[in-house]
């Protein structure tokens, strides 16, 4: 696909995928989540590709749903849009044998909120808000905002956010644990890049068994997870990379993972 409302760039085994129409703080369009959901299929089909940073140009990260989007009057049916592009998307990004990293750079709202959740590191710029905007024209938080939601800051939490729509600055939502950093505006790319490089060098087979185990444990109970726990670090153990983290350690040197 040739993209018009994002760009996706892919060096050194990063792909950054950046929303792209910034005079409507990249709120999503039709046309534009067709997109997103394209760049996520040419991700994971990549296996160059080691670690994603998302981001949003302009002011904004993603101000969530574009309403004056003319294609919504074409969807009577308000789970269709859903059905179709923005749950595949949340699925894609979840299940990811590969860490995403959103650079939230200004307002994310609606989904772009959820699609911050979604990624596995969330860090924003100071100015940055968070905002699940569903409430104020009469629906429910979606893009997987209601599982996210309780499980980063509680049932209390999560149903004021929902139900009464505040929007809250960085510093808040790092303190509540939606995000796992902030930093000043200026900092915000080039600690995200850092960041995403860090994990793009890293045990990527490691950090994919680690998204996976996460992923699961809230359908498992302790006993098997701990089993899961088992199975995974038997494979890791007989992977290039463990004996290679190893050997680095014990040589005081800095590991050349493969995800091999």
């Amino acid at each position: 696909m040739t993209y018009k409302l994002i760009t996706l760039d892919k060096q050194d085994g990063l792909a950054t995928l950046t929303l792209s129409q910034p005079d409507k703080l990249n709120a999503v369009s039709r046309k534009m989540i067709a997109e997103i959901k394209s760049a996520w299929e040419d991700i994971a089909a990549d296996a160059s590709v080691r670690a994603v940073l998302l981001t949003g140009a302009g002011r904004g990260f993603c101000a969530g749903a574009d309403l004056s989007d003319p294609d919504r009057a074409n969807d009577a049916d308000s789970g269709s849009a859903l059905e179709k592009f923005f749950n595949p998307v949340i699925r894609n990004m979840r299940s990811l044998p590969k860490p995403i990293v959103a650079a939230v750079n200004g307002v994310a709202a609606g989904v772009g909120m959820s699609f911050a959740l979604a990624s596995d590191i969330a860090i924003a710029a100071k100015s940055a808000s968070f905002l699940q905007a569903f409430a104020r024209i009469g629906l429910l938080p979606d893009g997987g905002s209601t599982w996210f939601l309780p499980r980063l800051v509680g049932e209390q939490r999560a149903r004021a956010l929902a139900m009464l729509a505040p929007q809250i600055k960085a510093e808040q939502a790092r303190e509540w644990g939606l995000i796992w950093d902030v930093v000043e505006d200026a900092e915000l790319m080039p600690r995200a890049t850092e960041l995403a490089r860090r994990l793009a060098d890293g045990p990527t087979l490691s950090l994919a068994r680690i998204k996976e185990a996460m992923n699961r444990a809230s359908q498992n109970d302790l006993s098997q997870q701990l089993d899961l726990e088992r199975d995974f670090q038997r494979e890791l153990g007989r992977s290039e990379d463990f004996r290679e983290g190893v050997q680095a350690f014990l040589g005081k040197r800095k590991a050349n993972f493969k995800g091999k």
